[in-house]
């Protein structure tokens, strides 16, 4: 996997260069392909965490039966977050970590279709100064019924690795994930049609962050002073969801709706509920606009507290195992994006088709989270803007 990982990481620009190669060579040598790149900037409010983004994905039709997609990401990630210590004196505002890293990533997925059933073989790899991610997937979709039924089942296997070096870590730590998924689409009539799936996975390994930590007094030694110990999550997560869709073209109105809902749980004992809606409006014969909106609430994994002390938990600490959480019992964390919360997503994304050949796409996006469980402090929670252009390019 060493060598092949090499071989097969590049930049942005070799991406755009092996796609113009695509799109420049001979039409009778190939079917449709097209470029598309992306560049979105994620800002928190009060300068907290900002993320820029470049993005590349190169399609192409190899045969009228086979399809090749490979995609590329490069993230650039800098700012402060939360760590999980409370404020050291009443009415300080939530302790806060700077952190900054780099992201490249890549996937490349192969798809054909046979007589009734299509078949797409993923491959993908993440790198970051202290974590790598390596990732397999599988996915079928069978027709049925003059192709007014189709039945997906999927697979997804990822292995990964956290090393935290810069923070004292002697040891590398292993986390497997395995995703499973069954489902239907259902053509309603010509202008309707429904999703149904479920999905279920195991993840294993060392599941807690590495640079949340939690505050306590009970260590046996001074009591009148916090002290900060890693968080420590159980190392192993089972989850179930439940996926309903549907697309539905109003002709009269020259547009489309897409909503959704999802249902999600897991033995860390978060339940969640998302509703999506999204609007795809045709202005004119080159411009489309797209108002979304997406909102979410989760209620708190069993092992959240704000305070270790008030909720009588001893933390088990053990230095000599690694400078980090023991993946034991007792399991605690202070991690806000653990606690009973909810988040609103509301975007606007306009399509501009300039060119039967090229087309710019330009969106923005405002998210919103707040806690619900009255203890968490609001500073923690983030609010951010989004801003996302493309540009994409057809033969």
């Amino acid at each position: 996997m060493t060598t092949a990982r090499s071989q097969l990481s590049f930049s942005p620009h070799a991406l755009l260069l092996a796609g113009l190669l695509i799109l420049l060579s001979p039409r009778a040598a190939r079917a449709e392909s097209s470029l598309t790149f992306k560049a979105q900037s994620w800002q928190e409010d009060d300068q907290r965490i900002r993320v820029d983004s470049q993005y590349g994905l190169i399609e192409t039709d190899l045969s009228s039966s086979t399809h090749f997609k490979l995609m590329g990401v490069i993230d650039s990630i800098a700012g402060a977050t939360p760590t999980g210590e409370l404020a050291r004196t009443p009415g300080a505002a939530t302790p806060l970590a700077t952190m900054s890293d780099r992201r490249k990533a890549w996937d490349a997925a192969l798809s054909h279709q046979f007589d009734r059933v299509n078949v797409t073989a993923g491959v993908a790899n993440s790198r970051e100064s202290d974590y790598v991610s390596n990732g397999l997937s599988l996915n079928t979709v069978t027709d049925f019924y003059n192709k007014n039924t189709s039945l997906l089942l999927g697979y997804g296997r990822t292995d990964d690795t956290i090393n935290e070096e810069k923070i004292g870590w002697t040891i590398k730590r292993p986390k497997t994930g395995d995703d499973f998924l069954i489902g239907l689409i259902q053509l309603l009539d010509k202008n309707t049609s429904v999703t149904a799936n479920v999905s279920w996975g195991t993840t294993q390994g060392f599941l807690s962050d590495p640079y949340k930590i939690v505050s306590t007094r009970k260590l046996d030694l001074d009591p009148g002073f916090y002290y900060t110990v890693p968080e420590n999550r159980p190392s192993e997560k089972n989850k179930v969801s439940l996926f309903l869709g549907t697309n539905h073209n109003v002709e009269s109105w020259h547009g489309a709706i897409d909503a959704s809902y999802r249902y999600y749980h897991d033995s860390f004992g978060i339940a969640s509920h998302t509703l999506s809606l999204l609007w795809i409006q045709k202005i004119s014969e080159h411009l489309m606009l797209q108002p979304s909106i997406r909102w979410y609430r989760q209620s708190a994994a069993d092992f959240y507290y704000t305070n270790l002390d008030a909720a009588g938990i001893v933390t088990r600490y053990e230095p000599k195992l690694g400078e980090t959480g023991t993946g034991m019992a007792p399991y605690y964390s202070s991690d806000y994006r653990l606690a009973h919360m909810q988040t609103i997503n509301v975007g606007l994304k306009l399509i501009w088709q300039v060119k039967p050949w090229v087309a710019i796409d330009v969106a923005y996006d405002r998210y919103t989270s707040r806690g619900l469980d009255g203890v968490t402090r609001q500073d923690a929670f983030s609010q951010a803007n989004a801003f996302t252009v493309g540009l994409k390019f057809t033969r």
